[in-house]
């Protein structure tokens, strides 16, 4: 399935999400670097994002991903203003699955934003692109990206321990998964 028309999507009224392009790489280098300590709690990117052109290299990566139709990188723009990032890391077409990965500014946090966001690709994957399954993986300690999944009605699958090396330790993650038969539109 192709899904390379994809370029701009509505969330809601006050929200879009956007492929990223080289042109927003200014905005994802300042957001990222205002949320620095926030980002990095649970982040292990962060680090090695700390300029306009580490954010380029980043944006670049996107897009080739998503010419190989591969996945995708969006930035979510709310009231016009960068405020994180959602995508596909790349998806799994020969099992028909994709695993949702975001991120969002602290100062953005309580809006509703990234459940909505979340909501977006699911509606995605299964009504556009066919897919049979979505993940989210978060930190098991991270309450509030683990809150995400659990809102939108997905089934906890387990636990992968040590699964992250986040800068100085591991950190374990939980798998959250939908079904396309689960998946209420």
């Amino acid at each position: 399935m192709d899904f390379r028309p994809f370029l701009c999507i509505r969330i809601d009224e006050e929200a879009v999400l956007r492929i990223y392009e080289e042109r927003h790489a200014q905005e994802v280098a300042e957001l990222v670097d205002q949320n620095r300590a926030y980002l990095r709690q649970w982040l292990p990117w962060v680090d090695n994002s700390r300029t306009i052109e580490d954010s380029r290299a980043f944006i670049r990566s996107s897009l080739q991903q998503f010419a190989q139709n591969e996945g995708f990188q969006t930035g979510i723009w709310y009231r016009d203003t960068l405020a994180g990032g959602i995508g596909y890391h790349p998806i799994d077409w020969a099992e028909r699955k994709v695993e949702i990965g975001y991120w969002l500014g602290e100062s953005f946090q309580g809006k509703g934003l990234m459940t909505k966001a979340c909501r977006t690709l699911m509606t995605y994957a299964f009504a556009e692109l066919g897919l049979n399954k979505v993940e989210i993986h978060c930190a098991t300690e991270n309450i509030h990206s683990c809150a995400i999944p659990k809102r939108l009605g997905f089934t906890q699958e387990g636990i992968l321990r040590d699964a992250e090396w986040l800068y100085d330790h591991y950190v374990n993650l939980v798998v959250y998964g939908m079904l396309v038969r689960e998946w209420k539109k």
